[in-house]
């Protein structure tokens, strides 16, 4: 049984991050791993609750007390072996999830310090790999059913790895010449290294998954190909519509960008220098989004916002101003705002912060000014209050709180409004919902029968964690439309929700 006394015994601790001036050098992980004796301590300090809301925290179901008591007893096969029972991919979670399941730890009731569950999860995935690899699990027996899976993020690659591991042919078209979505373009390899997503890529195509890469469905590949090609459809494209600012006084001028933008060119470069080759920080059209010697205004708190950041320091930016349109978060928990186990509103520090610049809180940009020839050289901010009326957020400037911050390079990371119009949804017969999103019946089909949706193209920008979970849940729903025999897990349904306070 688990020790009962771990969690008195032995303080959360996690292992160092690699020193500011030697990592942003570099774009290796924040993160080195863990030492065992390190990650046996931290796993010993789960009890093994009589009710493990952490459970309830994470919409995977992971069987968190069970690994993290394989571990404190050094059985890390079972351990990798109990983690992928139903997590597809524990080495994007362990690195890129928020943990919601810590927040519903037990420990942390009346503000102790939770499990280290996320890094308990990172240190087993990675024991996987060094005891002897991602080993694949082809079918038995091919079913003679086939699967089109679109988009290739982690719901569409989750989907695709269960319904490949129940006999169906499966493909994954994927517009970019690379599979994995945001995780591959999006996420600066400081919080994941790429070669997690090749490593993986080539278990599924051993598993009979096939990739082609630069095909964009709806426009090389039409819908009316794709159901004559396959005999169910999974749309997992992701929710890529930048939230814009179109109405503030000069978002036209040159400088003023999408975060996203930037993250995915910073990314290529990154790419392109693994491989041996040159390349600059450029949009498509070839204009430069480099931060080198810049200085740069991010709009955002959040963690796309943090991710540009990081991005910037790493390319020598002259200075950085964060900010956010919210004032400053507590420090811990609010009850009566957040009870355990939700999600709590909490300020979050992440490794970037530690790098560098300047955040700050309760002020919203009024202007991004120009320097004469069309090109930003500053934004003009104010200070701000936001309240809630009839659901609609009311942002008020204070009279004589106004300021210049220098920017030549400002980057919007003010969220996302959804799937992005593409021609595949007219295509398919799809049509966007009130939020951007895409409808999802129970049986997670969309309103075009055989054509099914999961991960953020469904539920908005949201979690890792739960892209894997909706592409787990549908791929279960696909066998059993195709006629599958058995039945493959489902966490989640389409209307399942994050823990909350009612």
């Amino acid at each position: 049984m688990p020790d009962p006394n771990g969690f008195l015994r032995y303080n959360r601790r996690l292992p160092a991050r690699r020193p500011v001036p030697v990592r942003i050098s570099d774009w290796r992980e924040v993160y080195p791993p863990a030492g065992e004796d390190l990650v046996r301590e931290q796993a010993t300090r789960c009890m093994d609750c009589g009710i493990p809301f952490c459970h309830d925290g994470c919409p995977l179901g992971n069987r968190i007390p069970d690994w993290n008591d394989l571990v404190r007893t050094g059985s890390w096969d079972a351990a990798v072996e109990s983690l992928h029972a139903t997590n597809n991919f524990p080495e994007f979670t362990g690195r890129l999830c928020p943990a919601p399941c810590e927040a519903a730890c037990v420990l942390g009731i009346g503000g102790g310090d939770p499990v280290t569950i996320k890094q308990v999860e990172v240190e087993i995935a990675d024991a996987a790999v060094t005891r002897g690899g991602l080993e694949p699990r082809p079918p038995v027996a091919p079913t003679g059913r086939s699967v089109a899976v679109v988009g290739s993020g982690p719901a569409g690659l989750a989907a695709a790895q269960q319904l490949a591991r129940a006999g169906h042919a499966v493909t994954v078209y994927e517009r970019d010449d690379a599979i994995g979505g945001l995780l591959r373009y999006g996420i600066p390899d400081f919080k994941l290294e790429k070669q997690h997503i090749d490593r993986r890529q080539a278990q599924l195509a051993a598993e009979g998954v096939r990739f082609r890469t630069g095909v964009n469905v709806g426009v090389d590949v039409t819908a009316e190909q794709l159901r004559e090609a396959h005999d169910a459809v999974l749309l997992a494209c992701g929710a890529l519509q930048g939230r814009d600012t179109p109405e503030t006084p000069g978002r036209e001028l040159r400088g003023v960008h999408q975060a996203m933008t930037h993250l995915v060119a910073a990314n290529r470069v990154v790419a392109a220098a693994g491989e041996g080759r040159a390349a600059l920080a450029v949009l498509p059209d070839g204009t430069p989004i480099d931060a080198a010697g810049k200085h740069v205004v991010i709009i955002g708190g959040g963690d796309t916002a943090a991710d540009c950041l990081g991005v910037a320091h790493r390319q020598g930016t002259a200075g950085v101003h964060q900010l956010d349109l919210y004032p400053e978060p507590p420090h811990s928990r609010d009850a009566d705002r957040d009870p355990w186990p939700t999600w709590p509103w909490l300020l979050r520090n992440y490794p970037a912060h530690e790098e560098g610049g300047d955040r700050v809180f309760a002020a919203a940009v009024q202007e991004f000014v120009d320097d004469g020839t069309g090109q930003v050289r500053a934004v003009r901010i104010a200070e701000v209050t936001v309240e809630k009326r009839d659901g609609r957020r009311i942002v008020t400037p204070l009279p004589g709180s106004e300021r210049e911050l220098p920017a030549d390079l400002v980057l919007l990371a003010i969220g996302f409004e959804g799937t992005e119009r593409q021609p595949l949804l007219e295509q398919f017969g799809v049509a966007r919902n009130g939020r951007g999103a895409i409808d999802a019946r129970p049986d997670w089909q969309t309103g075009a029968d055989g054509v099914f949706v999961a991960g953020d193209m469904h539920r908005g920008a949201s979690l890792i964690v739960w892209a894997i979970a909706e592409g787990r849940a549908a791929a279960a729903a696909i066998h059993a439309y195709l006629g599958g025999v058995g039945e493959l897990p489902a966490p989640v349904d389409p209307a399942r929700q994050p823990l909350a306070a009612r």
